[in-house]
């Protein structure tokens, strides 16, 4: 019998459109927005399912936005394959996906983790606010080359490792100027530099005091054992104590995000079949890089 995992994303597989087929079919995914709207103040489903995107995309509206969508979609699959919900033995998300991933596996509650997720993005675009910043992929360089581009472009600005995703594809956090030096240092050594759409600076030190504000938000919410092993961003291991748990979730936003080795835990777990549930198919793609042979699903209202 296959041993199953959730993945859920992070931000940027938000789009316009997002849940809307999920609302129209599933009962209990409308219930989902109608109970957003009501917690957050404003009109989430409308965002998601009509935009405009330039909203829709900012940071505070597409960590909760993709946070419910997700979970929207994990009541699609509960309505249609109820057995394969019930049979999954570890989860995981993405950054803002963590969350995600908790709330699946009993830790959070759907209320608390969404007003702290609202919280967090608030908080981390107060602090992208204060420092004009950014993110750039690096795609097909090896990791010794991804530490020379760091070291040359620290000189123009504060740069560091912010995601390492799978094989040949690391993100760099910095201030704008060390991204665009990081840019050109990237495709002079034959790789592709791909500038991210976000606010700011994400899982490196310019996202302080975020994570005091997160913290704060946190520490006002019960958090319990998760009912099945959920892989931390920060350390690429799992854990069952609600006050590791709350500490690990502040850190993460101000550390890098280790997906690679997250996945490649699952896999030494004995995980062999995944299921990506929400927006996009991002994640399915990093872990084809990582093993091109293993399933993946997509679990989403996209054809």
């Amino acid at each position: 019998m296959a041993k199953i995992a959730f993945l859920f994303p992070g931000q940027g597989a938000q789009h316009v459109g997002m849940g809307k087929q999920l609302a129209e079919k599933i009962p209990a995914a409308r219930k989902l927005y109608d109970q957003a709207n009501e917690i957050l103040g404003f009109d989430l489903a409308k965002l998601c399912f009509e935009g405009p995107a330039e909203e829709l995309d900012s940071t505070v509206i597409s960590q909760p936005a993709l946070f419910v969508t997700s979970l929207a979609a994990l009541e699609m699959l509960r309505a249609d394959s109820p057995e394969i919900a019930l049979s999954c033995e570890m989860a995981a998300g993405l950054s803002l996906g963590e969350y995600t991933a908790l709330v699946f596996a009993g830790a959070l509650s759907f209320e608390d983790g969404l007003k702290v997720v609202q919280r967090r993005g608030q908080a981390m675009q107060q602090a992208a606010d204060k420092t004009p910043s950014g993110m750039v992929s690096a795609l097909l360089l090896k990791p010794e080359q991804i530490a020379e581009v760091v070291e040359a472009a620290s000189a123009h600005g504060q740069i560091q490792v912010a995601n390492l995703l799978c094989p040949g594809n690391t993100v760099l956090s910095g201030t704008n100027a060390a991204c665009e030096v990081a840019a050109d240092l990237i495709a002079e050594k034959g790789g592709k530099a791909i500038p991210l759409a976000v606010a700011g600076a994400f899982h490196t030190d310019l996202m302080k005091p975020a994570d005091l504000q997160l913290s704060e938000a946190l520490a006002g919410v019960e958090i319990k054992s998760p009912e099945i092993p959920v892989v931390s961003n920060v350390d690429a291991a799992t854990h069952t104590e609600p006050d590791d748990i709350r500490e690990l979730l502040v850190r993460q936003v101000v550390s890098p995000v280790l997906w690679e080795k997250s996945m490649q835990s699952m896999l030494d777990a004995g995980v062999d079949e995944f299921y990506e549930i929400g927006p996009g198919k991002v994640l399915k793609g990093l872990l084809k890089r990582l093993n091109r042979k293993i399933a993946c699903t997509t679990i989403n209202d996209t054809p």
